[in-house]
């Protein structure tokens, strides 16, 4: 027997109603909540306090949940351990989304995600177990970075960039406004008008996910805590007769073969290149354009250094690893001169309860050791790319002077 349609018990106009489905013969309270909304921080207290269910569901994994639980968690930051797994880019996309968010919650009054903590504390208050049921953050993460092209993975990236340096004057209707959304979710739908796969892993799947997390998690009666943008994709899930396979969800899917062949394609037609001219034309004709290679390649990395102000061996690391790490797919400039800024000048932890006031301020990116760091990645990283078209360029067309 297919399950029930749901029961929609809105309680205001706002779109954080509280939703009944039956599912599976068990009765699910979905709420939907904005993220810095301090209406959504009561409705999700009374909600629980009047239900009293066997179970709270919390739009979180174990690592946002230490996250918004523990403010200082950037003290133990592993940073190396980061970019040796090569994961700094993605712990930089999800600074800047929790700074956008957090910018927001500031000028509403209301730090992010205190309606989900708040779940955790009630839940905890009435001796309710709590069930973390979103996907690992950086699951999601590397998902959506990796189902981006590398021209839309520079768009966005420039996008919330530009987002956080931009200054928002909010009047009082603006802000009456943002109370009653899920303003991270408005934004993810926004961002998935011009980043299809962004939108699909952020929003998509993680209602799929959160759906059947639900499904999972023990008890007759289950009060769910998530976004309001999650919402409708939840409710049709949990109606669906279908039963999505987690594991699918939960893996990293692999690079395409045309872009391992495109990775290790251009080094080898680079280096083809110098030994065909060397046999053409000479080895001092080889040696010439190897050495227009290094330079062209070397220098603008070192200036991506000198910009972000890199300690002098993260200058000369640059130099020396672009024109070498342009010729491999497996590691980038931009990770080699990130390893080293952070060897020589890793982050203070007095830094850190500035970090999201630094974010905000293009002086902070300078100023913050951990932003410093980005800063080197990416300005390295493009220093690296340019000199590779450059070199490349230069080189073919001495090919057949």
């Amino acid at each position: 027997m297919p399950p029930e349609s749901p029961i929609d018990t809105p309680e205001t106009d706002s779109p954080q109603d509280v939703h009944i489905v039956r599912s599976d013969g068990r009765h699910v309270i979905v709420v939907g909540t904005a993220h810095i909304s301090q209406e959504s921080v009561e409705r999700v207290r009374e909600t629980i306090e009047r239900e009293q269910p066997d179970r709270v569901c919390i739009e979180l994994d174990e690592r946002r949940f230490e996250a918004l639980s523990k403010p200082q968690r950037f003290d133990s930051l592993d940073l190396r351990q980061v970019i040796h797994d090569k994961q700094l880019a993605t712990l930089m996309m999800n600074l800047l989304l929790s700074a956008y968010q957090r910018t927001l919650g500031l000028k509403l009054g209301v730090k992010p995600g205190s309606e989900l903590m708040e779940a955790a504390k009630v839940a905890q208050a009435n001796d309710i177990p709590v069930a973390l049921v979103d996907r690992d953050v950086r699951i999601t993460l590397r998902r959506a970075w990796q189902a981006l092209t590398w021209w839309h993975k520079s768009m966005l990236l420039s996008s919330l960039l530009g987002g956080m340096f931009e200054k928002q004057d909010l009047d009082e209707d603006d802000l009456r406004e943002l109370r009653k959304e899920d303003v991270l979710s408005s934004m993810m739908a926004e961002l998935g008008k011009a980043f299809p796969g962004l939108k699909n892993v952020l929003i998509d799947e993680r209602d799929t996910y959160l759906a059947e997390r639900i499904r999972q998690t023990e008890g007759d009666k289950l009060v769910a805590v998530v976004g309001a943008g999650h919402v409708q994709g939840m409710l049709a899930a949990l109606r669906s007769d279908e039963r999505p396979d987690l594991s699918a969800l939960e893996e990293m899917p692999e690079s395409s073969g045309l872009w391992k062949w495109v990775g290790w394609g251009i080094p080898a037609v680079i280096l083809g290149s110098i030994l065909f001219i060397g046999y053409r034309q000479g080895a001092a004709a080889a040696g010439e354009n190897l050495l227009f290679w290094v330079l062209a390649n070397g220098i603008p990395a070192a200036i991506g250094a000198i910009i972000s102000l890199g300690h002098p061996a993260t200058i000369v690391s640059a130099f020396c690893a672009a024109p070498i790490t342009s010729l491999t797919p497996v590691i980038g400039a931009g990770y080699v001169t990130a390893f080293v800024q952070t060897y020589f000048k890793p982050p203070l932890v007095k830094e850190f309860p500035t970090l999201w006031d630094d974010l905000a301020r293009p002086s902070g990116w300078w100023r913050n050791r951990l932003l410093r760091i980005f800063l080197v990645f990416i300005l390295t990283t493009l220093g690296s790319m340019i000199g590779t078209w450059v070199g490349g360029a230069q080189i073919l067309s001495n090919l057949f002077p």
